[in-house]
């Protein structure tokens, strides 16, 4: 799983969030939205990032909170 930030990902018919290495989640949500509006708000307190996965578990977004170079590489 790529990054050490949180993940937003399908769990048993809802949407939970998971640091990015952890097996547990931290909290389950019944929307996608609520679920990313609470995988923003932790990334933000500890600077790092958001991916956010489909149904099919692919990752299909990404957004940064964290002090990245400026202006970005690539």
């Amino acid at each position: 799983m790529a990054g050490k930030g949180q993940h937003v990902v399908p769990r048993d018919g809802k949407w939970a969030v998971r640091k990015g290495g952890a097996e547990r989640v931290t909290r389950r949500y019944d929307t996608q939205r609520e679920a990313i509006d609470a995988a923003r708000d932790i990334a933000r307190r500890q600077g790092t990032e958001v991916y956010v996965h489909g149904r099919d578990g692919r990752i299909r977004e990404r957004n940064s909170y964290g002090k990245g170079p400026f202006p970005p590489k690539g």
